[in-house]
């Protein structure tokens, strides 16, 4: 039998063992081959406007992608390798060279990738085309989706996956190199170095990581910290809240964990002192990938959290400075009056007004006018100019760093500003975002040019493209709603889509990660539930402790996950003066009940490993 045989062999009888690292690859490649066969599909390239756009968010997603997939795969291995060492061993004792053992593991490394790299590029042909549809619906866009197999695609995928498998498989060549036989034999029973509990440690770990939740949610306009550190600010939360979230898993957990074995009501009931004890050890051996987990797991939050959000919100974002579906300088043009909700003409005249050492340009309409108008958008809160004040609006108004006008001065006289309003009563990119609002006495009296603009409101206006398009052609100074939720639609889809299988691929490396560590525990604690069993411990007794052995190593980075991504998504939402509360809710969930359908698997593995 040769050693190509003995590899071949040896999968096929390990392939329980290899299931779930495996179908990780093969999903990982999945994705990967569909990024690259986006990148290089003819249909999105079609696209005059958005393939450039499409193909730097896919050329730049697919690099983070492949650099994020060799790391998981070359971990991933590596616990496969663990497991391996004392079959490696006792190949050496039988008297078979290190050389050939290298080289079988060599191969047996190599044909697993090879076959997930057929398997994966195969499925991925198949549902890259229900992928790149489902891109086009996100998008908005009405495009027919093909089968087109993409060699670019292949080859690109072939070249990053063999270097991956490649560089894995030496690997398992050096591992019978690097150990001694004695620390082969023994190589599951050693676990990560056990970091001590401090009090101290463990208050430091708190403050850390509350300093980093702090500085993220400062304001960037008038915070002094932000405006010392500047671009190193981000970098300085980051290393902050990762710094904190080892603190939590070295100290905190195993300070809590401590407390609670030391009570002695609660550890000697049941298997609690056995739980308490297991679970020390492994937050203590494992502090290293949890922190890992914990950080990913809060990226993959923030990032999809953040990109569902701006999609979520796409059509309140358009209408907040877009309140009209259409909106151009001069006289009316023919539309189908079924579809016109509201059509207001508006008179305006253009008055630069001086602020301090400025000198504003402002759109100037009359009371009648601006009624009409926010009457039209169900604005509840209408205020009436009298002779001596006027209204101002200014669409991007922010106290935070925009200078309030309390006067303005309209030909020589001062009126006072009544009231600001800060949001748009018309179309921001026709008239402008700043207006005001004066009596239609005052407005007749001012000696400006005079120029005509139509607003009309239609019926479903995300699907008014052709209207849009038509008016586009015969108009001047043409705004439309339609055409920027396209444009935003667009946009936020891509990243989306991006965002979200980006998410998927970090999400199944953190499941699969936390999983490959409890099969190894599972390994280690055989005898231990056996003694157990044969003193009379009940088998529901037994998978009831390790539900909570389980539960809480998954809960405990998720938990942390979610805290870092809550306090990262607050901090953007207010950057962008945007409420995100339900598309960051129902983000959150989501990866919560992924993430909880990988406990419900690990658990199951391991009371079958254990009985």
């Amino acid at each position: 039998m040769t050693l190509f045989d003995l590899a071949l062999k040896n999968i096929r009888r390990n392939m329980k063992s290899y299931s779930l690292y495996i179908g990780s690859t093969i999903f990982s490649i999945i994705i990967y081959f569909t990024f690259v066969t986006l990148k290089y599909s003819e249909d999105i390239s079609s696209l005059a406007e958005t393939s450039k756009q499409i193909s730097s968010i896919m050329s730049a997603s697919a690099f983070v992608l492949m650099i994020f997939v060799a790391i998981f795969i070359a971990y991933s291995n590596s616990f496969f390798m663990k497991k391996r060492k004392k079959e490696v061993a006792l190949y050496s004792l039988l008297g078979v060279r290190k050389r050939s053992i290298g080289f079988m593991l060599f191969f047996e490394n190599m044909v697993i990738g090879l076959l997930s790299l057929v398997v994966g590029v195969g499925l991925g042909f198949l549902l890259s085309r229900a992928l790149l549809t489902i891109l086009m619906k996100l998008m908005g866009l009405d495009i027919v989706i093909g089968f087109a197999f993409s060699i670019d695609a292949v080859i690109n995928t072939l070249i990053v996956f063999f270097i991956i498998f490649l560089f894995t498989s030496m690997q398992g060549y050096r591992v019978i190199y690097q150990f001694k036989l004695i620390d082969l034999f023994h190589a599951e029973k050693k676990g990560e170095e056990l970091p001590k509990a401090r009090m101290i440690s463990a208050i430091l770990g708190v403050v850390t990581l509350a300093t980093a939740y702090w500085l993220a949610l400062q304001d960037l306009t008038t915070s002094p910290i932000w405006r010392m550190l500047s671009l190193a600010m981000p970098i300085v939360i980051i290393a902050l809240t990762v710094i904190g979230s080892a603190l939590i898993f070295n100290s905190v957990l195993v300070y809590m964990l401590s407390i609670m074995k030391n009570n002695k009501r609660w550890a000697w009931k049941g298997l609690n002192l056995m739980t308490s004890s297991q679970l020390l050890y492994r937050i203590r051996g494992n502090a290293k990938t949890l922190t890992i987990i914990a950080t990913l797991s809060a990226t993959t939050i923030t990032a999809g959290g953040a990109v569902f959000g701006l999609y979520y919100n796409a059509d309140k974002n358009v209408q907040t400075y877009t309140p009209y579906t259409f909106m151009w300088e001069g006289a009316p043009q023919e539309i189908d009056p079924h579809l016109i909700e509201h059509a207001e003409t508006v008179h305006s005249k253009t008055l630069r007004i001086e602020q301090g050492a400025y000198e504003m340009e402002y759109a100037v309409i009359k009371q009648s006018t601006f009624e009409k108008l926010a009457k039209n958008l169900d604005w509840s809160d209408i205020q009436v100019a009298k002779d001596e004040e006027v209204l101002m609006i200014d669409a991007f108004y922010n106290e935070q760093w925009s200078q309030k006008v309390d006067s303005v001065m309209i030909d020589g006289t001062e009126y006072k500003v009544a009231k600001l309003y800060d949001k748009a009563v018309f179309n921001t990119f026709t008239i402008g975002a700043s207006a005001i609002v004066v009596t239609d006495k005052l407005y007749s009296e001012i000696t400006a040019d005079e120029k005509t603009y139509q607003a009309v409101q239609v019926k479903d206006y995300k699907n008014q493209l052709a209207l849009s398009e038509e008016l586009a052609a015969k108009t001047e100074n043409f705004s439309s709603a339609t055409e920027d939720y396209r444009a935003s639609i667009e946009a936020s889809g891509a990243l989306l889509f991006v965002g979200s299988f980006l998410g998927l691929v970090f999400l199944v490396a953190t499941g699969s990660i936390i999983f490959f560590k409890m099969m190894t525990d599972a390994e280690e604690d055989k005898g231990k539930y056996a003694v157990l069993y044969k003193i009379g411990v009940s088998k529901r007794e037994m998978k009831r402790t390790i539900r909570s052995q389980v539960g809480m190593i998954f809960a405990a980075p998720l938990g942390l996950g979610l805290l870092h991504g809550a306090v990262a998504l607050t901090a953007f939402s207010n950057l962008l003066m945007m409420n995100l509360l339900v598309p960051v809710l129902i983000w959150m969930l989501a990866y919560t009940l992924i993430y909880t359908i990988y406990y419900f698997i690990t658990v199951r593995s391991f009371n079958k490993t254990v009985h």
